[in-house]
């Protein structure tokens, strides 16, 4: 279903109102999520094998902050998160709906083709080269000066290049954004079109009531469609901090992409390329799934705000 922005907004733009609603799903997510991630960061510096299962470790984990720290505990460090995670919310729906306007400009009644959805994504989701200076310099508790001296760093070893080693990885992970969100705007198109369809066989009138799907349907696109992306272009999230960093074996056997992949593959074999997967997934569907369900909620009561607020005007005047 393709998107109308003829319609009025509630603030100036309708990529206004998007950026706000993802701003709005960004701070929700991370309430909901934030002791998950704590967790993770416990997991990953513990010292011993967590015993049972992966629920009865997250409950046990979870009961034990709480009684040591509180609910304060669950929610250590949520400030940073809730604005670095909202913010690169709003301001990606912010960009992907103005590139979406922009694609609809020569014919705003077709609805955008799966490619076009793909390259509004991608550009949406670009990302700096940053995450390089993270992988040399993992403590970030002074995060200025340590990504400063990263640079210095890796341009003093390895010149201008070394700044730029790796971008072709980055670019692997732009696309799972893009290919989550042409998955995601292809399954909700069908799912309005299969919408309509249902009510013309019952006789019921279309209205623009009708166009918002339940939270079931949006939870489940949005999880299909992070899963569908993330099997696709997982591989190059192993891979990355191999070639990225500057171990001895990095400098030996991961010089390039491709000795990377080969010495992983003949190491490792195809586990190697889906090593943690399922661990990521139990980790980012939850989020992705939050996220999604309320930024359609957010964006739908902003968009009937906006037509009530014309109505009034109209019956005013």
């Amino acid at each position: 279903m393709s998107e109308s922005y003829t319609q009025p907004s509630f603030f100036s733009s309708h990529a206004i109102d998007h950026a706000c609603a993802g701003l709005g799903a960004g701070v929700v997510s991370v309430l909901c999520m934030h002791p998950l991630d704590l967790l993770k960061v416990k997991f990953q510096v513990a010292t011993e094998s967590p015993k049972g299962g992966v629920g009865k470790q997250i409950w046990f984990a979870l009961k034990g902050i709480k009684e040591l720290e509180g609910w304060r505990g669950l929610y250590r460090g949520v400030g940073p998160n809730i604005a670095g995670n909202a913010s690169s919310w709003g301001l990606y729906f912010l960009f992907y709906n103005q590139l979406k306007q922009r694609a609809m400009l020569e014919n705003p009644d077709r609805p955008l083709s799966a490619g076009q959805y793909l390259l509004c994504s991608a550009e949406a989701s670009s990302h700096s080269l940053f995450r390089l200076c993270r992988y040399r310099n993992p403590d970030e508790s002074n995060m200025g000066r340590e990504k400063l001296d990263g640079f210095k760093t890796i341009y003093r070893s390895e010149g201008l290049a070394g700044l730029y080693r790796g971008t072709s990885l980055a670019l692997v992970g732009v696309s799972n954004g893009a290919l989550q969100f042409m998955t995601y705007e292809e399954m909700k198109r069908w799912a309005f079109e299969r919408k309509k369809r249902q009510y013309a066989t019952a006789g019921k009138e279309w209205t623009a009531k009708d166009e918002k799907l339940s939270n079931t349907a949006y939870t489940i696109m949005s999880g299909g469609s992070k899963l569908a992306a993330l099997t696709m272009t997982y591989p190059y999230q192993p891979i990355a901090p191999h070639y990225k960093n500057d171990s001895s074996l990095a400098r030996t056997h991961h010089r390039t992409i491709m000795s990377t992949v080969k010495h992983t593959w003949a190491n490792e074999g195809t586990h190697g390329f889906y090593r943690g997967l399922g661990t990521n997934l139990v980790r980012v569907l939850p989020g992705t799934c939050v996220t999604f369900v309320v930024y359609e909620n957010l964006a739908w009561m902003l968009k009937r705000a906006a037509a009530k607020r014309e109505a009034r005007k109209g019956i005013n005047s």
